[in-house]
């Protein structure tokens, strides 16, 4: 039986691969924010190994990895906030980049025989010339989320080099599910509509409404990651949908699936509204399709149609408790 280690278990992700791997017979050991939420791994905890570590404290995660020896190892876990303030860049680049370093360092000595996934993201794109991307998309990150992404990645590529690792990055454009984390545009739009639709709440105040993202299907990615790790050898691929919605298509979907216009309830608020994208990050995924079969197999209407239903379903139970 193999044995996956995944770093940020508890997340939308993280869940998810968590259920693939046990399906396909793996041991799965996760690792969790201490005092991290589990409810996405409600269906699962008593099948997984799981124990709290801080991305601030990569040692303690390095000692962890090094003791389980996996066969597989996952790292999805990222920082909890939103860099701000100088400081919080400071703890942002940190956490991201010696986190992978530390990472591959201890599997090149204790796991060498391990393949290693790398979540990584649009925003390591960044200001772009051209739509779609692909793997050969210059990185220009616009936030220093993607620049400690983008030098993440190129501290893994190191040890692949040199050290001759297993070790590939995801390059992977938004993708949404019902178990979206709230800080998540998508999130709030669905949870908005939900509380509307049941007196909860009155208006929903959101940034530009043409900001255009190329979203997918968390399932779906997740099979990405695990056949990336299936390949022949370690290569770097865009998972991404080719499509590009914007927030108020999303918007408008949500707010159909109960029977309400969005126009009557969304506000454009300016202390949202960032600078437009002169080009929009959009994914070109035929690469990974024509190398490992990989497809999208939900629509946008539907991932939208499902998030709106999950939220619906905790506003009830909400109402029914008060």
């Amino acid at each position: 039986m193999p044995t996956a280690f995944v770093t940020g278990i508890e997340g939308q992700d993280g869940s998810y691969l968590a259920e693939l791997l046990l399906g396909k017979r793996y041991k799965v050991v996760g690792s969790v924010r201490p005092g991290a939420e589990l409810s996405n791994l409600s269906g699962i905890l008593g099948s997984i190994e799981m124990h709290q570590r801080d991305l601030d404290a990569p040692e303690s995660l390095a000692r962890l990895i090094a003791d389980v020896s996996p066969d597989e190892l996952y790292h999805l876990a990222a920082p909890s906030f939103v860099a701000t303030q100088l400081h919080d860049e400071k703890s942002l680049l940190e956490t991201i980049i010696v986190g992978v370093q530390v990472i591959m360092a201890v599997v090149a000595v204790h796991a060498p025989s391990c393949r290693v996934f790398l979540a990584g993201s649009s925003e390591m794109f960044g200001t772009v010339s051209t739509a779609p991307q692909d793997e050969t998309t210059p990185m220009r990150p616009r936030a220093m989320y993607g620049v400690a992404k983008a030098c993440a990645h190129q501290v893994l590529d190191y040890y692949r080099r040199e050290h001759s690792l297993f070790a590939c990055t995801g390059f992977l454009y938004n993708h949404e599910s019902a178990r979206r984390g709230d800080r998540f545009v998508t999130r709030k739009i669905t949870r908005a509509a939900a509380r509307i639709s049941c007196g909860q709440q009155t208006e929903l105040r959101l940034g530009d409404l043409n900001a255009g993202r190329d979203w997918g299907y968390a399932p779906d990615y997740v099979q990405a990651m695990w056949a990336m790790l299936q390949n022949d050898i370690a290569e770097d691929f865009v998972v991404a949908t080719g499509q590009l919605h914007t927030v108020g298509e999303f918007a408008d979907l949500a707010f159909a699936r109960l029977g309400l216009d969005s126009r009557d309830y969304v506000v454009v608020d300016p202390a949202f509204v960032r600078p437009p994208e002169p080009v929009p990050l959009i994914g070109d995924a035929s690469r990974i399709g024509h190398r490992l079969g990989w497809r999208p197999t939900r629509s946008f209407a539907d991932i939208v149609n499902e998030m709106v239903e999950r939220d619906l379903t905790l506003v009830h139970g909400t109402t029914k408790q008060e």
